[in-house]
């Protein structure tokens, strides 16, 4: 039997390793996962809301929404931008006018503060219907089963 041993000049000497090492490749990637994973839930774009609470699912969308967000004190945001109460029909009206490959009015998130009058998110939702736009879905805080 023949036995691959070391030969006596190469004493303690070890041949250059041709492969790449991707340990640590792997571990940077990983370690990158982990800090979008947990901030990428707090980049929402939008108005900051105090949501209410629900146990609704989340919803898929294939598309970009547009956000529709009430303060407390009654602003409300198209989006980022600020919109009057007197302004906020023909700014619907320009957005209802915008249709995907399907012909349907683009979906739209209602974002209301839980502290407001209810009439006043009424108010919205009858400019909205108002427009055309019938795809509106309310947006909550996911409340966590106990």
């Amino acid at each position: 039997m023949a036995m691959s041993l070391p030969s006596a000049r190469g004493k303690g000497r070890r041949a250059p390793m041709a492969d790449i090492n991707v340990t640590p490749l792997v571990d940077v990637m990983l370690v990158l996962l982990i800090i979008f994973m947990v901030t990428a839930p707090l980049m929402t774009a939008g108005v900051p809301v105090n949501l209410p609470d629900s146990r609704a699912k989340a919803l898929e969308q294939d598309k970009k929404p547009v956000a529709i967000s009430i303060e407390r004190d009654g602003t409300i945001y198209l989006d980022d931008k600020q919109v009057s109460e007197d302004a906020l029909p023909d700014a619907l009206a320009g957005i209802a006018s915008r249709h995907d490959a399907e012909g349907k009015p683009p979906q739209m998130l209602l974002r209301a503060d839980k502290g407001l009058d209810y009439g006043r998110v009424m108010a919205v939702m009858g400019d909205l219907n108002r427009a055309g736009l019938n795809r509106v879905s309310l947006v909550s805080n996911v409340k966590a089963e106990r």
